[in-house]
C-alpha cells in the first residue's frame, strides 16, 4: 500500500469532501475549514483545514469557529492530524482555549491484504444490531468497557439505523445472553472507505480475541459491500492487534475540544 497516496485519498474523501455523518447534520466549507454542525447529541467540529495556505490567519480562523459553535451552544472538536499545517496548529488551539484529548493513530488497511479469517472464541457469538434493543446492548457494553456515559452514542446509532441504515453496521458479541463486546462500522458511499469505531470489550473478557474477531467480522462485511479501505483511529491498546491484522499507521490524530462557557 502506498501510504502517502492512501493518506491523500483519506484527506480528500473523508475530510475535505466530507459528508454529514447522520440525520440533521450539515457539512460546509467556510473559507479555510470544512466543519460539521449538528444537533446537540451529534458530532460538531472541524474536519479539515487549509490554515497553512499563504495569506491565511490561523488565529482568526480559529476564532471564527469558536464564534460559530458558541452561537449554536455546542461544544465542538477540532480534529487535528499529525500532518496538518501549520506545524504549530496544536499550540494555537491550546492558546484559544481548546483541551486536547489523548492522541490516537490513524490506521488504514487495504481489505485485499487484511486477515479476514479470525472467528470469535468458543462460547461467543456475534449478533447484528438492527433495533433499539440492540442499540441498548451496544450502549451497555460501551459504558462498561470505557467507563463513560453512552447516551449520545445511543441516540446517534439509533438515528443512523432508522434514517440511513445502509451506512452503518453495528454488532455485539454475546456470551450466552450477556453482551461482552460491541463495535460499529460507518460506510461512506462513493469513497471506498469504511471506518471502524467503538470497538470495546468489558473487563473480564479482554485478551481472548473478541476485539480481533469483531474487526475481522466488519472487514468481511466491508469487502462484501465493495469497500477497499478500512480506517481506524486506534488507541495504543488496539494498535498492536490492528497491525497483526494488516493495518498500517499513517499519522496521528488528536481531538482538541472546545467547551463554550455557559
Amino acid at each position: 500500500m502506498d501510504h502517502a497516496a492512501v493518506l491523500a485519498l483519506f484527506d480528500h474523501h473523508l475530510r475535505e469532501k466530507a459528508r454529514p455523518d447522520g440525520p440533521g447534520a450539515r457539512v460546509e466549507r467556510v473559507g479555510a475549514v470544512v466543519r460539521q454542525s449538528a444537533h446537540e447529541h451529534g458530532w460538531n467540529g472541524v474536519l479539515w483545514s487549509a490554515l497553512g495556505t499563504p495569506g491565511t490567519d490561523p488565529d482568526a480562523v480559529i476564532a471564527e469557529q469558536i464564534a460559530h459553535f458558541t452561537r449554536l451552544g455546542r461544544e465542538f472538536e477540532w480534529k487535528l492530524y499529525g500532518h496538518d499545517r501549520p506545524a504549530d496548529l496544536g499550540r494555537r488551539l491550546l492558546a484559544a482555549g481548546f483541551v486536547p484529548e489523548p492522541d490516537e493513530t490513524l490506521m488504514i488497511a487495504d481489505t485485499a491484504r487484511t486477515a479476514l479469517d479470525t472467528e470469535p472464541p468458543a462460547g461467543i457469538r456475534v449478533a447484528p444490531v438492527t433495533d433499539r434493543a440492540g442499540v441498548d446492548l451496544v450502549a451497555d457494553v460501551h459504558e462498561r468497557a470505557f467507563g463513560t456515559d453512552a447516551s449520545r452514542l445511543r441516540r446517534q446509532l439509533l438515528d443512523r439505523l432508522v434514517d440511513d441504515p445502509g451506512t452503518v453496521v453495528a454488532v455485539v458479541a454475546l456470551a450466552g445472553d450477556e453482551p461482552v463486546s460491541s463495535a460499529r462500522m460507518e460506510l461512506v458511499p462513493g469513497t471506498g472507505f469504511a471506518g471502524l469505531w467503538g470497538g470495546g470489550t468489558v473487563p473480564g473478557w479482554r485478551r481472548r480475541g473478541i476485539y480481533r474477531a469483531l474487526v475481522a467480522h466488519r472487514a468481511r462485511v466491508a469487502v462484501d459491500r465493495g469497500y477497499r479501505y478500512l480506517q481506524v483511529d486506534a488507541s495504543g491498546q488496539s494498535r498492536p492487534v490492528l497491525e497483526r491484522l494488516g493495518f498500517a499507521a499513517l499519522t496521528t490524530t488528536t481531538p482538541y475540544v472546545y467547551r463554550p462557557v455557559r
